[in-house]
């Protein structure tokens, strides 16, 4: 510990023997508890501290299984509802599909399971009896979902099926980390026919540019949209998108995908329908998803060494009051800080009021700065009798310098505004940082050098194929994240073969 961490943990411990001496211990061990690890030492590591000392997330005794936990899945629920809105305004509905898929199913479509056979999960007994057929607990839905499709479409009448679900599913990974590759996970998966190529095409772009949208716009992270090589695309489908999103140590995330599915499984299961033209037709497919993998992405791009900091728009508590409680004026400022959180909350801003007398109030703002809350309305009898309110942001480095005073009945219009400059300023900051760290190059070596040393995007012409993706995979670990549906309007030659190109790819290592 240093000096001058040792300082302020006794100036706290003295305030807190004032107030209540019999929990001061408690709070010292508490206060020495959520000291994080630098994110520049050792980023993994800050990772799994912040997720954990944050109340995200938690560990269990079932391999590569988490449990997410309130605070965690009130920021889900956010980003879900988010989403949700969007998915529902282009024309979707929700269901629900079966947990469990039939091996015989799902072995109708061999390129399917060859590419999900390492991670599927089997149930082979049901209570004690051994059943007749494996069933999968599924790792996707294709399967099933195509299987019923098969008995509702006939007609031409019946398109297009527009359905999405908000389920769980089952990869067994090896190699797992909290909320971004775990055993079980949350998602919704969006399965759609369609009469004709163009209208599955339009729909799979169509969802492409939804992810892209409600990822900048609710969680502040920039992304870049594009189609997914050959060698990276979804098993089965004809046509893989993808949105990719740059994380703060250099590493790519692949924040969602967008599948078309031509009429591949619609081959496979059946699902055919009587056309106008009285001809026997089989429908066109889409598949699109995004995962509680988000909630890892929104940690890594916008945290720092104090722990979270949560965009505005998805945090689960946008604003906490916090009361500086002195024994002469106690009952005073908590009913003030009680009335602060009513109005806030009656102007439907999300807050939360910590009265909890055994802590102190610097132990409050570390703690709700480790988790994430965008403002902090600090109410004690000082403030009481000029009328004001301090508030504190979150999302800049020097809290001290950005303390706001001002008068009360101010408040909630300011909040309000603050919160919208908050959520433009954590994006302008993430899309400067990519910025920043996405390089052009035109030569292997070049490419080479900056993948080792520097991390970030790495972009440049590109007209190599499968096989040259896999050398430079096994060469420099990194993979070709997409091919921008933005393009230049001139390049020179690929990077790695010198052969004429017609695009430029992105490349990084990922996670």
């Amino acid at each position: 510990m240093n000096e001058k961490h040792l300082h302020l943990t006794i100036r706290s411990l003295l305030l807190q023997l004032k107030n209540s001496p019999t929990e001061a211990v408690i709070v010292a061990d508490k206060e020495f508890a959520q000291k994080l690890t630098p994110k520049s030492q050792d980023f993994s590591q800050w990772y799994v501290e912040v997720v954990l000392k944050a109340a995200l997330a938690d560990y269990t005794d079932i391999k590569g299984c988490m449990v997410i936990r309130p605070y965690g899945y009130a920021l889900w629920e956010n980003m879900r509802d988010a989403l949700d809105r969007r998915i529902k305004a282009t024309g979707h509905e929700n269901a629900y599909f079966p947990l469990f898929v039939p091996e015989s199913l799902l072995k109708l479509e061999a390129e399917h399971v060859q590419g999900f056979a390492p991670e599927c999960a089997w149930v082979t007994y049901a209570g004690n009896d051994e059943l007749e057929e494996r069933l999968a607990i599924r790792p996707t839905s294709e399967a099933i979902i195509g299987s019923i499709y098969a008995k509702w479409i006939h007609s031409y009448r019946d398109l297009p099926v527009l359905i999405n679900q908000w389920a769980n599913v089952v990869r067994w990974e090896r190699r797992t980390r909290l909320f971004l590759r775990t055993s079980e996970f949350l998602w919704q998966e969006g399965h759609t026919c369609h009469r004709t190529y163009e209208e599955a095409q339009e729909e799979t772009l169509r969802m492409l540019n939804v992810y892209r949208e409600f990822i900048e716009t609710e969680l502040a992270i920039p992304i870049v949209a594009g189609q997914k090589s050959e060698s990276e695309k979804f098993a089965g489908a004809q046509m893989t998108y993808a949105v990719e999103a740059l994380m703060a140590d250099g590493l790519a995330l692949q924040a969602g995908t967008s599948h078309n599915l031509g009429q591949h499984f619609a081959k496979v299961f059946g699902i055919k329908f009587l056309d106008e033209d009285n001809v026997e037709k089989f429908v066109w497919q889409t598949s699109w998803g995004v995962s509680t993998r988000l909630v890892g992405g929104i940690v890594m791009v916008h945290g720092d060494d104090n722990g979270l900091i949560l965009p505005p728009r998805v945090a689960p508590c946008q604003v906490i009051v916090i009361p500086v409680i002195t024994s002469e004026h106690r009952e005073a400022v908590i009913e003030k800080a009680k009335a602060l959180h009513a109005a806030l909350i009656e102007a439907g801003i999300r807050a939360r009021v910590d009265l909890d007398e055994t802590k102190s109030p610097g132990w409050k703002y570390n703690e709700w700065d480790l988790r994430g809350v965008p403002l902090r309305i600090e109410i004690g009898p000082k403030d009481m009798a000029k009328n004001q309110v301090c508030i504190a942001r979150r999302d800049v480095a020097d809290r001290a310098k950005k303390k706001i005073f001002l008068p009360e009945n101010a408040m909630i219009s300011y909040v309000r505004n603050l919160l919208s400059e908050i959520q433009t300023a954590m994006f302008e900051r993430a899309r400067e940082f990519r910025e920043r760290n996405t390089r052009f190059v035109k030569t292997y070596d070049e490419f080479r050098e900056i993948i080792e040393s520097q991390r970030g995007f790495v972009v440049g012409p590109w007209a190599g194929t499968a096989d040259d993706e896999a050398r430079i995979k096994d060469e420099t670990k990194a993979t070709l994240r997409c091919i921008p549906l933005e393009q230049p309007e001139s390049m020179g030659p690929c990077f790695y073969t010198g052969q004429p190109a017609q695009r430029v790819a992105y490349f990084a290592r990922a996670y």
